[in-house]
Order: structure tokens, then sequence, then C-alpha cells
């Protein structure tokens, strides 16, 4: 869970509660445990932590499953493609202009064909100024993404959209407060650049609400906020029928196994964050990520790198 370690008491809590609920079930019964969680969580919430400790639950058990079948995740679920492009995501706001040319040209080298930096400063002059300094470092061939996890109102998210379309911007992640529906449809409409968002969503309601505003033009579910494997997989197909693509959010060892049984899956967001931490990360080439051959997601956690909740 990316929880910044934020109360590992309630974390501990949640997941051992909803253990208890799997208790002598079925690991291939992944749907009906998820109904079984969301009937015992009726009065204490279904986000946050109780989401995610059910969402680890759901993982964990597909995991499971798919290594009694000797299978990887992407071929038991049918597979659609074996490649998927992935966009190197970081350039935040704390970093000095050094900091971010380097981290942009980093992932240049590595065959990255995009790149994500952080906007949302208290004047969106200067995120401007930052995604100049990006464009003038990566050159015309490489992708510019922008995320001011909900930074922005609509008034500076507007001014900073419109001023950056010269830069050929991707997309704008996240420019407002996630529940904003109205204020995501007037941007959509005014922007003149793609409206990406979905990484806070503990349902597939609030896409629904978006795609009836045709409010966005990229999902980008959570797979630990949104309820695991099948809720994620219910999402895309739903922005599907509206033609919009998928490109999730942060768990790219989980999300490119998934991206690869879809037809709109269209990228991945990469962090090094996690490599060091499993036997197995993710292949990388030429600015696409290759799902892992082996069973279940494919890799496992090292031993020395966990640590037990005293």
């Amino acid at each position: 869970m990316l929880c910044f370690q934020y109360s590992p008491a309630a974390i501990e809590g949640a997941l051992h509660d909803v253990g208890q609920l799997v208790i002598d079930k079925e690991i291939y019964h992944t749907a009906s445990v998820f109904d079984t969680v969301n009937h015992s969580n009726e009065y204490f919430g279904h986000e946050g932590v109780n989401r995610w400790a059910q969402s680890a639950i759901n993982i964990a058990m597909w995991d499971a499953w798919c290594k009694v079948l000797g299978k990887p995740v992407w071929k038991v679920l049918g597979t659609y493609c074996t490649k998927i492009p992935v966009y190197g995501s970081g350039g935040w706001l704390s970093y000095t202009p050094d900091e971010l040319t380097d981290e942009v040209t980093s992932y240049v080298k590595r065959g990255f064909r995009a790149v994500k930096i952080k906007v949302g400063s208290s004047d969106w002059r200067e995120d401007l100024d930052r995604l100049k300094l990006v464009r003038s470092t990566v050159g015309k061939n490489i992708g510019i993404m922008m995320d001011a996890n909900q930074g922005m109102d609509v008034s500076s998210a507007l001014q900073l959209a419109v001023a950056a379309r010269e830069l050929d911007i991707y997309w704008f992640e996240e420019p407002l407060l996630h529940t904003d529906f109205d204020g995501y449809q007037s941007l959509k409409q005014q922007a003149g650049i793609s409206i990406a968002m979905g990484e806070r969503e503990y349902s597939i309601l609030p896409l629904r609400e978006l795609l009836q505003r045709r409010a966005i033009d990229i999902w980008q579910p959570d797979i630990l906020r949104i309820g695991g494997v099948e809720t994620w997989l219910a999402s895309a197909a739903l922005a599907g029928s509206f033609h919009i693509p998928v490109l999730p959010h942060y768990y790219k060892e989980y999300d490119v196994p998934l991206l690869c049984t879809i037809p709109n899956g269209k990228g991945v967001e990469s962090f090094d964050w996690v490599d060091s931490l499993i036997d197995f990360p993710l292949k990388i080439e030429n600015g696409m990520a290759l799902p892992n051959e082996l069973p279940g997601w494919g890799f496992r956690f090292k031993d020395n790198k966990l640590t037990e909740i005293k």
C-alpha cells in the first residue's frame, strides 16, 4: 500500500479483520470474498484503509490462484497484448531546476518516451516555466504530462492549460479536487488539453459521473483504492464503452499484467521505488514494459526487505 507510513496500526487492524473473513475460503473465490468484505464493512465504510485491505487480499488471492495454475495473471485472464508503453514519473515541486532536468534526462536515456512532472505551484506561471524547462531538455519527440494532485482551482488550471498548449502537453492530471465533477466538465470543455484523473476513487461511480458529463479523456484507476482486480477491470470496461483509454496509477507490477488483458490500455506509470524490494522487477525495453512470465503477478517481495509490525 502506498500510505507513507500513515497510521500503521489502522492498516494492520484492517488487514487482520479482512483476513479473518477469508479463512477457509477457496483462493479462486475472489469475487464472492469481495462481496463478503463489502457487506462486513457497511457500518465502517468502503473507502480508505478498509478498501486498501480488501484490495490487498484480492490481489493476494489472484496471485495465489494463478501460482496454483502455474500461469501468470495476464494469461489466465486472457491476453490482448504483451507490451505496454511506460512513462517516467516524478518531477516533484520540491525539485531544483537541476534536479528536474537530471531526472527527465535520466528517463530519456533509459528509453522512456514520455515523462510526467508535478504542477500546482502558488503561481501557475512557475509551473509553466518548469514545463518549458522540461520541453527544452527532452526535445520535441518526448511526451510530457503534468499532474497537479488536486492542487488547483478551475481558473488557475485553465490558465495553465491554455498557456501550456504550445508545449504539446499530452495530458493534465488531477487538476482539481476529485469530487468537483462540474469543474472537470468545465475544464474539459475549455482547456484544449486531455484531462486525466481517477487515482483517488474507491468505486466506479465517480467514473460514471465523469463519463456522463464528458468530463475526462483518460481514466487512471488505482488498483488498491478501487477494489482489486475485478473492479479495476470493470472500470476499464466502462471507460472503454466511452472510448476512454486506461493509464492506471502507480502500481506497475500489477497494472502491466492487467493492461495486457484489455483493448484500451495505453500506458503505465513507472517509479523505481519498488524495484529493489522484489525479486523480479518488470523488464522495460525501448520504452515498453513487458509482463513477467512467472506465475501469479510474477514476483515476490524479498524476505530481507520485509519488516514485521510489532
